[in-house]
């Protein structure tokens, strides 16, 4: 059979080595030999002897917070095999930290991960009620992580001499060196007036970097769906 389909960009190769994989914009692969992490329902495909084991709430650092929306559901994946990765299309990115290095993401926003990497659900602080990631997950150690993002994410570098100021409705995740605090840009005049919608961002502190998705579209009800 001919066609465009079956062009080399398209077509899944065998792995060459266990680990995290691009295997295209909108997805990535995880050749497992022993186990990974990922959001629950991200597996598109498998093939190889795989397991698939949901973590339940209050499960150690497995923590999904019912009480925002904001957390997140994860599975272990064991066995020997390779696995895809994907979330309503949206795009992939694969970080790669090392020691000494951390990021804190939304949870909406993990898609997979190394079980070398440290997990832990925080509080974002300053951000209190009003903020929209009340609680984020933070990565640590050294490990490789995948991401995803509603878009083209921007990259925003932040120093002492030039904080940044994020809609907590856009906010991907950040170094998680940086320090973070409730900015309101509106009076409480204006405020009472209407407003113009941007009443409070989240501001963000020290050197490093935040990640921001080009639409301001509401946490999802689940992370698991």
């Amino acid at each position: 059979m001919n066609s465009d389909l079956f062009a080399a960009e398209n077509m899944a190769e065998p792995a060459t080595a266990p680990g995290m994989t691009q295997q295209n914009a909108k997805s990535i692969k995880y050749a497992v030999n022993g186990e990974c992490y990922a959001r629950q329902g991200a597996m598109i495909a498998y093939r190889g002897n795989l397991q698939f084991e949901k973590l339940g709430q209050g499960v150690g650092n497995f923590l999904k917070r019912a009480v925002t929306g904001e957390g997140l559901a994860l599975m272990a994946v064991r066995g020997q095999g390779e696995v895809w990765f994907a979330h309503e299309a949206a795009n992939c990115f694969i970080l790669d930290l090392t020691p000494g290095e951390g990021i804190t993401l939304n949870g909406r926003n993990v898609l997979c991960f190394d079980p070398s990497l440290s997990y832990e659900i925080k509080v974002v602080k300053g951000a209190g009620m009003a903020g929209g990631g009340i609680f984020n997950s933070v990565f640590s150690g050294h490990g490789k992580l995948s991401m995803m993002c509603e878009g083209n994410p921007i990259v925003i570098p932040v120093s002492p001499q030039a904080p940044v100021f994020v809609d907590t409705d856009a906010v991907v995740g950040w170094s998680s060196s940086l320090q973070t605090s409730l900015h309101r840009s509106q009076s409480l005049g204006s405020m009472l007036r209407g407003g113009s919608g941007e009443a409070v961002q989240l501001r963000l502190d020290g050197e490093g970097f935040v990640i921001v998705r080009p639409s301001e579209l509401r946490p999802e009800k689940s992370a698991g769906n």
